[in-house]
């Protein structure tokens, strides 16, 4: 029986993108640059944790020597575990974006070589023509923000004059997003989907990748909160995926998290939705126990992006990473001969870095599995290799970009 489980911890990159500098990200490196902040001890903020940044489970799978070979963090070589168990490499990405559905859509096979539409950092950032054509058809007599804005700041900013007035709040960021967050409880939960999906039809001409509702609780700007209730409205990948390969042939593919999201659901045979990486990863397991023949089980973590790297949380992304790191032998013990489990990213979100937004790093590719060999795959070209190798195990035919490396891993 033939089984895969890849597992994106998102935004966990590793520096070293041969590609950097054209994104301004040149020296960026989330891993890297948490570890030397721990190794000083400014991550222990709010006790949350304290010391260098531990994470034996991942650095026997190979993480350290993947950090090593992405980018020669100084750091890397102490921190390797001595006797490595998994294979180990990195990736870099070739599509034209840091974004998250670019790099979901080319782990799966499929690169995005076009540019995405950008609203300009300016205020407002929208055009007027196509707010005006979403009050008209919305019913809506305004709107707040229209700018580039941290999700959690512009709703301390502007939550409270949103609950009054019922005007939502648009906001972008140097993503290709159209991102609206309104009060669930005064303006309605249903009501923001549904203003969602309608802009959605509205930025297709302008090529935005997503628009994403983010509803929130709370009754001043004190305890504003977002809820777990996120849906982003992404276009559809450009080509068949990775995820419609092995439906098509008969295989499914069990989502957990945002991943049915990213992918416009269209691939996916089965979502479990959960809030938080704890949550996520106990529907892992659950989803781990129901997986069959030629059954691939896709998980986000978004907590890493979304909670701290976004938000410059050095102290919360060492302690997600360490949270994930205890947890990774639940996901080990589940492994059954003929499985294959691989642990990436999708870009990185360096807490150090300036700005707010995704960096261009190089990705971690690390996995295991019984009867897998231990050792290096290198530094790959493309993120497309990791999903060939996956359709490869799964007895696929070849994509049309990317190189499986199964046979580097396979037992002889």
């Amino acid at each position: 029986m033939k089984r895969a489980f890849l597992f994106v911890l998102d935004s966990v990159g590793i520096g070293g993108a041969n590609d950097a500098e054209a994104f301004g990200d040149t020296g960026s490196n989330t891993v890297g640059h948490i570890m030397e902040r721990a190794a000083h001890g400014e991550a222990d903020e709010a006790g949350l944790r304290e010391g260098p940044l531990k994470l034996p489970n991942l650095a026997a799978l190979g993480l350290f020597h993947a950090l090593d070979a992405a980018s020669g963090h100084p750091l890397a070589e102490a921190s390797k575990a001595p006797t490595v168990t998994g294979f180990w490499g990195a990736a870099d990405e070739v599509s034209n974006g840091k974004d998250t559905p670019s790099g979901h859509w080319e782990i799966a096979g499929v690169p995005v070589r076009f540019d995405w539409g950008y609203f300009p950092d300016e205020i407002p950032c929208f055009p007027q023509d196509l707010l005006d054509t979403i009050y008209k058809e919305a019913g809506l007599k305004g709107s707040l923000g229209n700018k580039h804005a941290s999700g959690t700041e512009i709703i301390a900013e502007l939550g409270e004059e949103h609950v009054k007035t019922g005007l939502p709040i648009f906001y972008t960021s140097a993503d290709s997003v159209f991102q609206i967050a309104a009060h669930e409880e005064a303006f309605g939960l249903q009501r923001l989907y549904e203003l969602c999906e309608m802009v959605r039809t509205h930025v297709d001409a302008l090529n935005i990748g997503r628009v994403i509702a983010r509803p929130f609780l709370g009754s001043s700007a004190e305890d504003f909160e977002r809820t777990g209730n996120r849906r982003d409205y992404s276009v559809l990948p450009p080509e068949p995926t990775l995820l419609d390969r092995l439906t098509d042939a008969g295989g499914r593919v069990l989502a957990v998290g945002k991943i049915g999201d990213i992918f416009a659901h269209q691939g996916i045979t089965k979502l479990r939705k959960a809030t938080g990486n704890m949550a996520l990863l106990d529907a892992t397991l659950e989803t781990m126990d129901e997986a069959g023949d030629r059954d691939l089980v896709f998980t986000n973590f978004v907590d890493f992006d979304m909670l701290y790297g976004h938000r410059r949380n050095v102290a919360g992304y060492a302690a997600a990473l360490e949270a994930f790191d205890r947890r990774l032998p639940e996901l080990t013990a589940k492994l059954r001969d003929g499985d294959l489990m691989m642990i990436t990213a999708d870009h990185g979100c360096d807490p150090t870095w300036r700005g707010t937004d995704h960096t261009r790093e190089r990705v971690p590719i690390i996995g295991t599995g019984p009867g897998l060999q231990p050792g290096t795959i290198g530094v790959r070209p493309s993120y497309a290799d990791m999903g060939e190798t996956i359709a490869e195990h799964l007895g696929l035919a070849a994509g049309p970009h990317g190189t499986s490396f199964l046979s580097t891993i396979a037992d002889a």
